[in-house]
């Protein structure tokens, strides 16, 4: 069930972010923004738990997410917070 929301959630996101910046992200980045606007101190070590990826993969999207202006992080890693840009 989970797999689902999150999958047609992500889709939405998608297609939002990409007609909104004239480019796309992929199933996961949207689902890390999906997951990080429901909980903006998520860890990356949760995130891949949740999206059931490897950590490394969850760093490498979260830093494509970076570039695209889309995601920043807000203070340290410990105690700091995401934030999600539209």
């Amino acid at each position: 069930m989970h797999e689902t929301f999150f999958k047609s959630q992500a889709d939405k996101l998608g297609e939002k972010l990409g007609v909104k910046l004239g480019e796309k992200v992929t199933e996961n980045q949207a689902r890390i923004l999906e997951l990080i606007k429901q909980n903006q101190f998520i860890t990356v070590i949760e995130l891949a738990g949740l999206i059931n990826i490897s950590r490394k993969s969850v760093l490498e999207n979260i830093s494509k997410l970076k570039q695209k202006g889309l995601l920043k992080r807000i203070g340290p890693d410990k105690g700091g917070h995401w934030d999600v840009l539209e």
